[in-house]
């Protein structure tokens, strides 16, 4: 048999078995191969946070080492993989604790299409309050004024708006500039914004320890980090050493943002999808089009 008859006869026999295949597929198999690849989806979403992949990365180190110490018996290091893999649940589950709860919380509470999209519904106020705090952060830009502010989403951030002083007015560009205000006593902590308006100032943020980060931030910019890894808070950072504005998603600090893609990035991340996205979410979920849009 000569190559060309070998490689037509291989496409041939491929193309028999995907078509063969693709014939026995029937709507539940549709259905399970969607959920399979939204769960895989999320999974890599989270692993893009720092602590997250770390740990995948030692998940996969222990069972290699697992795997290889059972292929050419090694007894001692199989044993010390085998334990270190059974203590592993107990650790995870200790560790990412508060990843958990806001988990079974966001499940206790949301409904479905909330859980799936990670959106809020109904904010009908929030182009306003856009853009009062475009408004806000340039004018602070322009002088230097430092500003942390952490616009709540679906993950709760009550233990956050606790540190702080309850306030719960609505936002203006006015009242932000005052709240940060260099005399102001509030200005040192983040101000956090609930359904388009300030329910707390000088709250206390966790800070990132994202070895990665730019030696050069500040407290501000690690605090709006942080907050952004433990929950899907947007920050906006605005530094008083150079009046640059930055905003913080999911763990990835996008620095030096002109006006207009400052509110572009706010727009794309806070309001609610139009009628058009929300007829193909299924599509966008697996493309990562939100995440595509905010880049």
């Amino acid at each position: 048999m000569s190559v060309s008859e070998y490689i037509t006869t291989l496409l041939q026999t491929i193309w028999t078995a995907v078509r063969n295949t693709v014939s026995t597929i029937g709507i539940p198999d549709v259905f399970d191969i969607l959920i399979v690849a939204f769960l895989i989806y999320k999974l890599l979403q989270l692993l893009r946070r720092g602590r997250l992949g770390m740990v995948a990365k030692s998940i996969v180190f222990l069972v290699a080492a697992l795997w290889i110490s059972g292929r050419f018996n090694l007894m001692v290091l199989n044993f010390a993989a085998s334990q270190a893999l059974g203590m592993g649940i107990l650790a995870l589950v200790i560790l990412f604790q508060p990843e958990i709860r806001q988990m079974l919380e966001r499940l206790g509470r949301g409904s479905l299409r909330e859980m799936l999209t990670g959106r809020q519904a109904g904010e009908p106020e929030m182009e306003a309050v856009i853009l009062q705090t475009v408004l806000a952060a340039t004018q602070m830009a322009e002088e230097k004024t430092g500003a942390l502010i952490v616009f709540e989403r679906r993950d709760s951030l009550e233990d956050e708006i606790k540190t702080g002083t309850h306030i719960d007015a609505q936002l203006s560009s006015e009242l932000l500039k005052n709240i940060f205000y260099d005399n102001a006593p509030l200005h040192d902590g983040a101000v956090v914004v609930s359904k388009g308006r300030i329910v707390s100032a000088g709250c206390m943020l966790p800070l990132s320890d994202n070895a990665n980060l730019s030696r050069d931030l500040g407290m501000r910019h690690r605090a709006g980090v942080g907050v952004s890894e433990k929950s899907d808070a947007v920050a906006v950072i605005v530094s008083e050493e150079n009046g640059s504005i930055s905003v913080a998603v999911d763990g990835m600090l996008k620095r030096h943002l002109a006006q207009d893609t400052f509110e572009r990035l706010l727009r794309n991340e806070l309001i609610e999808e139009s009628a058009e996205r929300k007829g193909v979410w299924i599509s966008n979920l697996f493309k990562g089009k939100k995440h595509e849009e905010s880049r």
